[in-house]
């Protein structure tokens, strides 16, 4: 049972340090996605997979724009989840493994908008929710009103299931969307409508980075409690 084990120690240590998501995943499908060195992703066969949730009150400022305090927010909380996988990998190191954290929010190529590696494709298969018409993550109690980082490891660990839900009917986000780049079906998601978006907020000086907001604000999940 060292797999269990493993994973129940390392649950109660990031949800002690302020995880509000977790779950692990075995990656080996994903590896050919990494833009990472081969040699140093080799036997590292498990990610852990951690979200820390966005403030409502920050989230509710967002109208037709993202604003000052969301950006602050949205950095915030990126080095939040950095502090918390660089905790996470010197305790598995520690414990005689290998471990590896990837930046939450480090951008390889702006234009194919590629990281490291996807956080929500890992998150996906750490069964902490599905991707949804926005492309972005969403979990059934917190929507896409989270953040996620990733650790590799060669750590045994059991790994999680990808949920078979889905956004069913909900459409918040389509409606919100003021470039209508989210469409119907996920994989009609227009990333270039998206994106040219990102880059007019930038030029208005609006925010330093390349974000929005609006359909994080949109997509609250399923549970009753986030509807108000």
């Amino acid at each position: 049972m060292p797999k269990l084990e493993n994973y129940r120690k390392i649950k109660k240590f990031c949800l002690e340090w302020g995880a509000d998501l977790f779950g692990a995943a075995e990656i080996s499908s994903l590896k050919g996605t990494f833009v990472i060195t081969p040699r140093i992703v080799e036997g590292l066969q498990s990610a852990i997979s951690l979200g820390v949730r966005a403030s409502c009150e920050v989230l509710g400022e967002i109208e037709q724009q993202p604003t000052k305090l969301y950006f602050h927010h949205y950095r915030t909380i990126n080095m939040f989840l950095d502090q918390l996988a660089l905790r996470l990998s010197n305790y598995i190191q520690n414990l005689g493994f290998r471990s590896l954290p990837i930046p939450a929010s480090q951008i390889v190529d702006w234009q194919k908008q590629t990281a490291h590696l996807s956080h929500k494709h890992i998150a996906y298969l750490a069964g902490l929710g599905w991707i949804g018409r926005n492309n972005l993550m969403v979990n059934n109690k917190l929507g896409s009103q989270f953040r996620l980082v990733t650790v590799l490891t060669d750590m045994p660990l059991k790994s999680d299931k990808p949920t078979q839900e889905d956004c069913g009917n909900c459409r918040a986000c389509v409606v919100l969307c003021p470039v209508k780049a989210i469409k119907e079906k996920r994989e009609d998601f227009d990333h270039l409508g998206c994106f040219a978006l990102l880059k007019e907020f930038q030029k208005q000086k609006i925010v330093d980075q390349y974000i929005c907001g609006i359909c994080v604000k949109a997509c609250r999940g399923k549970s009753p409690f986030n509807k108000s």
